[in-house]
């Protein structure tokens, strides 16, 4: 969900965290794979689309232990 105020009231991003169903509101436009936390649940979110704003949970970083 991407919401936009028009006039003279100040732009409001937010999305939808796919974890839990809280929402997430941004003070920017993120931009595409940006890594968010949730408020909310605390899950690292993955910035999958900006138009609408699209999060998916982000991949978890593996070590290769120099492999």
């Amino acid at each position: 969900m991407s919401q936009i105020a028009t006039g003279t009231t100040t732009e409001t991003l937010t999305a939808t965290c796919p974890e839990c169903g809280g929402t997430i509101t941004f003070a920017r436009a993120p931009r595409r794979h940006e890594i968010v936390r949730c408020p909310d649940c605390g899950a690292e979110l993955e910035v999958t689309s900006v138009s609408p704003i699209t999060l998916a949970l982000a991949p978890e970083v593996e070590e290769d232990w120099g492999e």
